[in-house]
């Protein structure tokens, strides 16, 4: 199973792209979800989104690194692929921009604070309630 680590490797490669399609998917579901039930100018999906994934790393990171729950060969798929593709970084910018050259400063300073603070938090959380179940 150490070939799931080796970056080269084809089964790797196969677990990444896996794990981001299904990531890709659940970050579409999420936005469309959202914007087909609630009207908002604030970025909640992708808000959403990544709190989910700050929420689900600190999980595995425990599962894998430090309980071994999880199988370290798990990593390529779940962290790398599904959360990669689920959290968007460059989407949150991008809005974050976007707001900004909307000129709702103020918007933009919450979405920039909740995204990182709730995300750090639910990064800890994750870790905390994992290592303590």
């Amino acid at each position: 199973m150490q070939v799931l680590l080796n970056p080269s490797s084809v089964t790797t490669l196969v677990a990444v792209a896996s794990g981001g399609a299904i990531g890709a998917i659940l970050r579409y579901v999420i936005s469309v979800w959202f914007v087909s039930n609630y009207a908002s100018t604030f970025p909640w999906p992708t808000l959403i989104a990544n709190a989910i994934g700050a929420l689900l790393i600190g999980i595995l990171y425990v599962l894998i690194a430090e309980k071994g729950l999880v199988a370290v060969t798990w990593r390529p798929f779940l962290i790398i692929g599904l959360l990669g593709a689920l959290t968007t970084f460059s989407s949150f910018s991008l809005e974050t921009i976007t707001l900004v050259e909307q000129a709702e400063w103020f918007l933009a300073v919450v979405y920039t604070l909740s995204s990182v603070l709730l995300c750090l938090l639910l990064t800890w959380l994750g870790i905390m309630l994992t290592r303590f179940f």
